[in-house]
C-alpha cells in the first residue's frame, strides 16, 4: 500500500498560468522527493494599468512518502 502526502504551494509568473505551475512545481521538487502530480486549487491575475502583470497559482502538490 502506497502513502500520499499533499502540500500547498504558491508561485508566481510574468508570463503565464503554465509558467506558475512549472516554476511552483519545479522550486517543491528541490526538497521533496517522488512528487506524482499537481492540482491548480486557484488562479489569479495581477492587474495594473489595465494590463495584466503577474499571474498567481495555488497549487496542491501530491508526493509519495516512502
Amino acid at each position: 500500500m502506497a502513502i500520499a502526502k499533499v502540500i500547498e504551494v504558491i508561485a508566481s509568473s510574468s508570463k503565464s498560468i503554465e509558467d506558475a505551475v512549472t516554476s511552483g512545481i519545479t522550486k517543491a521538487s528541490e526538497t521533496v522527493q517522488g512528487i506524482e502530480g499537481a492540482w491548480i486549487k486557484d488562479t489569479k491575475a495581477i492587474v495594473k494599468d489595465g494590463k495584466v502583470t503577474e499571474w498567481r497559482v495555488i497549487l496542491s502538490i501530491t508526493f509519495l512518502v516512502h
